[in-house]
């Protein structure tokens, strides 16, 4: 480990420093290295923490990233008061890959279930990684969906990225370490408390491109998450439901606010895919600057050569095609299409035209 992950360490630990002096500190001593060896350095911690941090990072699939890190997450610096470090227990490179965040009500009704798995199925398909917080009700199932669908997930916690809360979400928080990562602001040995889940609130929306929220109590944290999302400048959707429905009155007001309402996938797809292709471009760069390599959301994201593909290739030929016409051609369905195009899009290959139209960039040979 080097010097400087070791001052991170040093500092993560001391009494009082929040990160936004965290990350003034660094920027004004240039590292946090020379923080640490100023005159000014903060007061010392017991090494009994950081042997317990350096014990946690050992492991494999563990990894500290800080604020002056190339690897951090660029999305993420755009939020307001970003966290000075994050722990990441799994993929660290899933970081970067373009996300949806989807989130909604502990208690949500069968119903709100039910779209939360397929809204996370279809977009996790396309090719956008799932994001979201790990808790019960909408949360779980949008992450185990996007797993069954072969996708990437990721989970901002709020408690160390070595505590699983709640307790029997303990085997979908291993399914998505292997596939994805969980990631927290909060050291090894943080445990679950009240104030911490409106700030790990904050990482779910600054991960992702956009935010949608399935169901939502006016009280819900899911709100907070939207409004952050707003913030940052982010897409939010919201899926509307009975007047009746206590747990469709916050996403109304979502709505009321200027969210937009959604009823399918392909509503969220068509909003997404320029968002996702300018950030595939920035992800490229980012490759090439720092020579990692992100997971994909299944074997043939970001472009394939795999027979579906090519037919429909075929089947777009050289003008602007309808997704009707793609159906009669390719004998493909439509949910089968839309995935698929999107990560063509995403790979630069295809562009939507206004009035529902496709066509080839004629990019690949």
């Amino acid at each position: 480990m080097s010097d400087e992950q070791r001052a991170w360490l040093r500092l993560l630990r001391t009494p009082r420093l929040g990160s936004v002096g965290l990350v003034a500190g660094c920027v004004k001593h240039g590292s946090a290295a020379a923080w640490v060896a100023s005159a000014d350095r903060p007061k010392a911690l017991p090494s009994a923490a950081q042997d317990a941090d350096l014990q946690w990072l050992e492991r494999d699939r563990r990894q500290l990233l800080t604020w002056n890190d190339p690897d951090y997450p660029a999305l993420l610096r755009q939020v307001a008061d970003p966290p000075a470090a994050l722990w990441v227990a799994g993929e660290a490179s899933a970081l970067w890959q373009p996300q949806l965040a989807i989130v909604g009500s502990r208690n949500a009704s069968a119903g709100g279930l039910a779209l939360a798995r397929d809204f996370s199925t279809t977009l996790s398909r396309a090719g956008l990684a799932i994001t979201s917080g790990l808790a019960l009700g909408i949360d779980g199932v949008a992450h185990a969906a996007c797993l069954d669908a072969g996708g990437v997930s990721l989970a901002a916690v709020g408690h160390g990225p070595d505590q699983i809360y709640p307790r029997n979400h303990r085997g979908l928080a291993e399914r998505i370490i292997g596939d994805g990562a969980i990631v927290s602001e909060f050291p090894p040995g943080t445990s679950p408390k009240p104030g911490y889940f409106p700030r790990r609130n904050r990482i779910i929306a600054g991960l992702a491109l956009g935010t949608l929220v399935v169901e939502a109590g006016l009280a819900s944290g899911s709100l907070i998450t939207a409004r952050l999302a707003s913030e940052a400048g982010r897409e939010v959707f919201a899926i509307p439901g009975s007047i009746h429905n206590p747990l469709a009155k916050g996403c109304h007001r979502l709505i009321r606010d200027g969210a937009k309402l959604v009823e399918s996938a392909q509503e969220i797809y068509d909003e997404l895919a320029p968002l996702a292709r300018q950030w595939a471009e920035s992800l490229r760069a980012h490759l090439t600057d720092a020579s990692i390599a992100p997971k994909s959301a299944g074997e043939s994201a970001f472009g394939t050569d795999d027979a579906e593909y090519l037919l429909l290739r075929e089947a777009m030929g050289f003008d602007p095609v309808t997704m009707d016409e793609l159906v009669e051609r390719s004998g493909l369905t439509v949910n089968q299409l839309s995935s698929m195009l999107l990560k063509l899009e995403l790979d630069g290959e295809v562009v939507s035209t206004p009035g529902g139209r496709y066509s080839r960039t004629h990019e690949r040979g």
